[in-house]
């Protein structure tokens, strides 16, 4: 009974007074898991976070690395999201809940590229939610200060966050090929003559530009797993050479003729087949003039452009 009435004084905030009762048992104390949220004044905000990983090396314009070890938060509704540029996005609940929610949004992982431009940081990994973890995608837009703009859950599970700063005003600062090492920057640029020359396909292009990417670190290497479900049904429709796809054309023809055969020897009707044009055999053509050509690597800045 005097174990029990000592234990009701602690949980009610009043101090025991006096030594316990000779057969009274010592009370143990009990570490609580790390899952507070916010409010908890026993633990440090960062200690209730647990990463999967640790996130990916700096990469991309050097001009940006000055944004890594710097933090910048903005409060939505009842909830606070900060991002740390190349480290992680972060979500926590702002109320006196004992239970309030702080959750890790996303892990610097990879950079977003399209036509030869940065679009947009990737995190991902975040904490578990269904079956899947969360990921957000920030996107850099021009600003007078560096700011998180805002945020926003355009899919389950998905963030988009905008992310101003001036170090992505002038138009040349997230082109890719003046980012890339010189070794690199060749490579591309074979890959540009060699599709001109009609030497590899557009998606060999696409391929070995991606391979380019990995390289310099600025995109991660897809998992043998992630790549089969990528490719899925297109297995076996796709060629890195004119030369392998003419004779993948040349199989498939001897084969529509020997079926063709096979219908005829047995009074079977058939039509015959439609048809098609020899330039749409062989995918995406090469930009002639007057066209407008696909935007790709700038040298860097020229003159006084800053």
């Amino acid at each position: 009974m005097a174990a029990r009435l000592a234990g009701l004084a602690v949980v009610l905030g009043f101090a025991a007074r006096g030594p316990a009762p000779g057969g009274a048992a010592k009370m143990k104390v009990v570490e609580e898991p790390n899952t507070f949220g916010l409010n908890n004044p026993f633990l440090p905000q960062t200690s209730r976070l647990q990463p999967k990983r640790d996130p990916s090396p700096v990469s991309g314009p050097a001009h940006l690395s000055r944004l890594s070890g710097k933090c910048f938060s903005l409060v939505e509704s009842t909830y606070k999201y900060e991002l740390c540029p190349f480290h992680n996005v972060t979500q926590h609940e702002q109320t006196f809940r004992w239970n309030a929610y702080s959750g890790i949004l996303g892990i610097w992982h990879e950079w977003e590229i399209t036509n030869n431009t940065f679009r947009g940081m990737w995190m991902r990994d975040g904490d578990a939610c269904q079956s899947r973890s969360r990921q957000s995608k920030v996107e850099l837009t021009c600003g007078k200060s560096n700011r998180l703009a805002h945020v926003s859950e355009p899919s389950t599970c998905v963030y988009a966050l905008t992310f101003e700063t001036p170090l992505v005003c002038h138009p040349h600062s997230l082109l890719v090929y003046p980012t890339l090492p010189a070794a690199l920057q060749q490579r591309w640029d074979q890959l540009e003559q060699d599709l001109v020359d009609e030497l590899i396909t557009a998606q060999g292009y696409e391929k070995s530009l991606r391979a380019v990417f990995e390289d310099a670190g600025y995109l991660k290497t897809s998992e043998p797993n992630e790549a089969a479900q990528q490719e899925g049904g297109t297995k076996g429709l796709r060629f890195e050479t004119l030369e392998s796809c003419q004779e993948a054309h040349k199989a498939l023809s001897q084969e529509i003729k020997r079926l063709q055969g096979v219908l005829t020897q047995h009074g079977v009707p058939y039509g015959k087949p439609t048809e098609t044009p020899s330039s749409e055999h062989w995918g995406p053509q090469v930009p002639t003039a007057g066209m407008a050509e696909p935007l790709r690597g700038d040298p860097g800045l020229r003159g006084d452009t800053l």
